[in-house]
């Protein structure tokens, strides 16, 4: 059962946050000038995990006064899924590409870690996802498994920058094809649906 949970954490997480967008190309951008790699991955995947986690535990303890409240967003959690999924197979439909430029002067730490931090912090639909959507989510699990779905959405976090990050020189040219992007984002269009499916399920069996 707890496997079960952590790859439900985990396809969440890796659905919601592989897309083209500021955060990415900068974690990109630095693995292809290959400065502060570490520490830029280590940021961006532990904010990710704090917030996932503050999400869960915060959620948790609100839904568990309001079982009523905790359907409704159960509910409201699928149709945002499944919109997301919609939203990813039209994506699929229209050829995209993350490049990352490697021009430009270089960054001191400092700067290096204060950019991953607006791109991650400023950045309002990471608050939606992480704390709310993905928090929502990991509240309906049993008390004795919300630590292994938590565990699954950062582990994605994780994966994900540190493939950007320490595998950039390899992903690029990967990352430049717009086929690439299409078969990506139509398997996450899919896993989408299938977490809508089963926070259908769930409000509707109870279980």
């Amino acid at each position: 059962m707890f496997f079960t949970v952590f790859v439900q954490g985990l396809a969440l997480s890796f659905g919601l946050i592989v897309a083209i967008g500021a955060q990415n190309a900068f974690v990109l951008r630095q693995g292809l000038r290959r400065e502060h790699v570490g520490s830029v991955v280590l940021f961006c995947a532990a904010t990710d995990a704090l917030l996932i986690a503050a999400g869960v535990l915060g959620m948790a303890q609100a839904l568990g006064e309001s079982p009523g409240l905790a359907r409704g967003l159960a509910l409201v959690g699928a149709v945002f899924l499944a919109a997301y999924g919609v939203q990813a197979l039209r994506r699929a439909r229209q050829p995209q590409i993350l490049q990352a430029t490697t021009r430009g002067s270089g960054l001191s730490h400092g700067a290096a870690l204060a950019q991953a931090a607006a791109f991650t912090l400023l950045n309002p639909h990471v608050y939606l996802d992480t704390v709310l959507l993905v928090g929502s989510i990991g509240a309906q699990q049993p008390t004795e498994l919300r630590g292994w779905f938590v565990l699954g959405a950062s582990t994605a976090s994780m994966v994900w920058f540190g493939l950007l990050g320490f595998g950039a020189r390899w992903l690029a040219p990967w990352f430049a094809r717009p086929r690439a992007w299409q078969v990506l984002d139509a398997l996450i269009g899919l896993t989408m649906w299938v977490m809508a499916a089963l926070l259908v399920r769930h409000v509707a069996t109870g279980a």
